[in-house]
């Protein structure tokens, strides 16, 4: 599928995750994108944050097939103002570490998205905001909660 300006982030985040799972890369989308998906677009990130344990030569032979290009830390594609990021593994929320079979993937038209559950979404955005004092990263859990439903027992037990 060829990236343009008018896909949505959801669209965006899903082509690279396709991407990177037929050239066999594990890869789980994390963060704000997670919450832009999971608010149907109320809270609005412009960057998608995979984490992986791939190597960055694998990750960036991949990302070259779809028309992205390496600045620093960031890849970025000519045809969209989202960028990505592959913060560094493992997949962790605050201290505890996240088994890449506790995510879901998401069915975004024909492509496959690999993210964080509603539930671990929520984690994180409260992780942020414990962690960092956020406010913003709370408001973002909240919806998220609002919209989906919440494992509010793995969320007090962690």
């Amino acid at each position: 599928m060829e990236i343009h300006k008018t896909l949505s982030l959801a669209k965006i985040a899903a082509i690279v995750s396709d991407t990177l799972t037929k050239a066999n890369i594990i890869a789980v989308l994390t963060g704000g994108g997670v919450v832009t998906v999971y608010s149907e677009n109320e809270y609005q990130s412009d960057d998608l944050d995979f984490i992986s344990p791939a190597s960055s030569q694998k990750l960036e032979a991949a990302m070259y097939q779809i028309g992205f290009s390496k600045e620093g830390r960031y890849f970025f594609h000519p045809n969209t103002n989202y960028y990505v990021e592959f913060p560094p593994s493992p997949l962790m929320i605050g201290e505890q570490y996240i088994d890449y079979k506790e995510c879901t993937v998401q069915k975004i038209g024909e492509l496959e998205l690999h993210i964080l559950t509603p539930t671990l979404c929520v984690m994180d955005r409260l992780a942020g905001f414990y962690h960092w004092n956020d406010r913003q990263s709370l408001d973002q859990a909240v919806m998220v909660a609002k919209r989906h439903p919440i494992d509010f027992k793995k969320v007090k037990s962690w």
